[in-house]
């Protein structure tokens, strides 16, 4: 099968890139004919005052990538186009390009954007639904985007134009949602409910249950507000014995590092990023990996890098990190927010070793069903036929 995946990669890699990266490994790894046509924000460093002025409605349709698309298409002849994420600079108008040629589309959902301006129903240090539920145009009032109301002005002009062209009913043929936590949002905010489809991430290469010694708590993901490292820092302050090891890198890192100064917090180390192969390794000596996100996760990879390694998860009772993670099967689940549970939670799991150790073979069951490279195969072959029609 001939598939043309689509990305737009963003200035810092994240949990989109990685997961694009392991479905184009997927692939071609089973003898499909994979091409990519990728578009990176870097390029915007290099465009004209001109250009970067008409940058406001790139994200609306964009004329580049719609002739590029539309030449690959032509030239390499794909069965399935998929798409990963087209924001910004590929835009919607990719579908178009692929609705003339006859092509079937499919575009899983990493984000909230089609709901959402900054994609993450998050604002201010909580949960925020008003542009989903009521208005997009609260969005620019609170200047979501890059905290600029002209910016996210941008992604209101280019979900209301697309809203009134019908073209997530009419251009796209399936989406994929990670969850059905986050299927049902979709839903609720005007998605055809028909041709959502729940296909999880998958983790390609199996790194294997780990047989080791596990001497501290680990943090994976980026270092920003809606991660929870606010209450993931507080709660430390009422566990100074426990070591804690921060991976990621972001945008409140500084404030990360002066947090730790100031509270003279001695056994928490923050390591930065490190590729996805160090992550691995430092999943292997976890005892736990804690997850507090204050946001509606659309999945969360480092649950299930966790899970093939056999470490167990601490998590926010929140989206999809609830649905992911069993309560007392595969780990446990703490009040989001709120530090105080967090360290409850921490206190049993190191007062329970053998629990944490049955969690741990428990996560790794579920990561091999659920969530391994052959059991990704399958759902995406099974998509695809359906996207064909077959």
């Amino acid at each position: 099968m001939r598939i043309l995946m689509v990305h737009n990669y963003y200035q810092r890699w994240g949990g989109e890139d990685e997961s694009t990266e392991q479905e184009l490994r997927l692939l071609s790894r089973h003898g499909h004919e994979v091409r990519l046509y990728s578009r990176h924000n870097n390029e915007i460093k290099a465009f004209s005052l001109l250009r970067k002025g008409l940058l406001f409605f790139e994200p609306t349709w964009s004329w580049k990538s719609y002739n590029e698309i539309k030449r690959i298409l032509l030239e390499f002849q794909p069965d399935i186009v998929h798409f990963q994420n087209f924001f910004p600079l590929i835009s919607p108008a990719a579908y178009y390009a692929c609705a003339e040629i006859g092509v079937p589309t499919i575009q899983t959902l990493r984000n909230y954007r089609l709901l959402c301006p900054i994609g993450w129903l998050f604002r201010g240090g909580s949960i925020c639904e008003e542009c989903s539920k009521h208005s997009l145009w609260r969005g620019i009032r609170y200047g979501c985007y890059h905290n600029s109301r002209l910016q996210t002005a941008s992604i209101v002009l280019m979900l209301k134009m697309h809203r009134l062209l019908g073209t997530w009913q009419k251009k796209v043929d399936i989406f994929i949602a990670l969850t059905e936590f986050a299927r049902r949002k979709f839903v609720e905010g005007g998605l055809p409910a028909s041709r959502i489809v729940v296909r999880p991430n998958f983790l390609g290469d199996d790194p294997g249950f780990a047989e080791t010694i596990r001497e501290y708590v680990l943090f994976v993901g980026r270092l920003s507000a809606e991660k929870g490292l606010t209450v993931l820092l507080e709660a430390w302050r009422d566990l100074p014995d426990v070591p804690l090891k921060i991976v990621g890198d972001g945008p409140i890192r500084p404030w990360v590092e002066g947090y730790i100064r100031r509270n003279r917090l001695r056994k928490v180390e923050l390591v930065g990023f490190v590729p996805l192969a160090e992550v691995l390794q430092y999943l292997r000596g976890a005892f736990l990996l804690v997850m507090p996100s204050m946001w509606y996760e659309t999945f969360g990879r480092t649950i299930i890098e966790a899970y093939a390694t056999g470490t167990p998860v601490i998590a926010s009772r929140l989206g999809a990190m609830a649905e992911l993670v069993e309560e007392d099967e595969t780990g446990l689940l703490f009040n989001p927010g709120d530090p105080g549970d967090l360290v409850a939670k921490v206190r049993y799991a190191m007062e329970h070793s053998q629990e944490v150790a049955r969690w741990g073979r428990n996560a790794r069951l579920v990561f091999e069903r659920r969530y391994s490279a052959d059991a990704a195969y399958e759902s995406l072959m099974t998509i695809y036929d359906m996207a064909r029609g077959k």
